[in-house]
């Protein structure tokens, strides 16, 4: 029986500002099974950011907070825990890789220091041991002059060489589940490949399962196992990597596939979905892709379709399927 690490149940982040409740995350469900790579996928401003900090309950409170539903690591629900508890799952048993590395390393501290202080905190080392750990891990990710990192700066590594850096310190302490958001964004095509291999290889050997936040269809296709779309909040489809990219049964997952550049195509201009991701909140009533869907019905207009399976696995947002 396949054991489910996170389920996440009818959950509500919203933003309380000057424009009023801004409901960023509406009433999502989802699951990762262990040793699972799961992708997230979806244009930005669609909530796959919030999703994941949510998770890690790092959703800076004010503006924003979970108002409902349940976050479930194993047996446990996250959106009861406490700030304590969270700081103990947090980096040990739930890892995250930020957007941006450069932001995200401390400019003040060596990399040494960052590396080695989730290891004292979670781990009955010395900081002897926690060095030594900190120095093997930058190796296992493969980072040259390992031990010479150690004492240098974020500003003193390229962008790459953060990333990676940050692959390490989220694997230090060898996590349950990994939450990667765009890991490879800004990186060249080489050094993803490389970012990528890496995490491929760290769930084939450590069974972590990873949350992958992006928006490169061609990385999804590469690494996970199952994709979920979001869009303006919603999960609008869900399936196996297979059946997303093979047969789309979302319009806005169709479109998304279609603007993809094709190789055997001669094309003078790439197709765009028309309009933009609507601001959280700004459609209350019918469907969010209504006023940018090519196929959209005086219903979708009206109400919002429920995500209905459409085949064995596959479900998806669209009152096309009641056709």
């Amino acid at each position: 029986m396949t054991q489910k690490i996170l389920h996440i149940e009818n959950l509500e982040t919203h933003f309380f500002t000057d424009r009023g409740q801004i409901p960023a995350v509406d009433r999502i469900h989802l699951s990762i099974n262990k040793g699972e790579i799961v992708g997230i996928v979806g244009e930005s401003g669609c909530g796959k950011s919030v999703t994941s900090l949510s998770v890690m309950r790092l959703i800076p409170s004010p503006p924003g907070r979970i108002v409902g539903g349940s976050i479930r690591y194993k047996d446990e629900d996250l959106t009861t825990a406490s700030e304590k508890r969270m700081k103990e799952i947090r980096g040990n048993e739930i890892a995250m890789i930020f957007q941006e590395p450069m932001t995200s390393l401390n400019p003040v501290f060596t990399i040494g220091n960052q590396i080695t202080e989730s290891i004292l905190i979670h781990k009955k080392a010395s900081k002897k041991e926690a060095k030594k750990h900190g120095i093997e891990m930058l190796r296992r990710v493969g980072i040259p002059r390992a031990e010479e990192i150690m004492n240098e700066y974020p500003h003193q590594l390229s962008g790459g060489m953060r990333q990676r850096v940050m692959i390490a310190m989220a694997m230090a302490c060898n996590p349950q589940l990994l939450i990667a958001d765009e890991p490879t964004t800004a990186l060249d095509v080489t050094i993803q490949a490389q970012i990528l291999d890496l995490m491929r290889n760290l769930n084939e050997e450590s069974g972590t399962a990873i949350m992958l936040i992006t928006h490169d269809l061609g990385v999804v296709a590469e690494m996970c196992h199952r994709v979920i779309v979001m869009y303006s909040g919603n999960i609008v489809e869900q399936g196996t990597t297979r059946a997303i990219l093979k047969n789309p049964k979302h319009p806005y997952t169709q479109g998304l596939l279609k603007s993809i550049p094709q190789l055997d195509e001669s094309q003078k201009r790439l197709y765009s979905i028309p309009g933009n991701v609507p601001l959280p909140g700004a459609i209350q009533e019918g469907c969010r892709f209504a006023p940018r869907c090519e196929f959209v019905m005086d219903k979708c207009r009206a109400l919002n379709p429920e995500l209905i399976e459409t085949d064995a696995g596959h479900l998806s947002r669209c009152w096309l399927h009641e056709q």
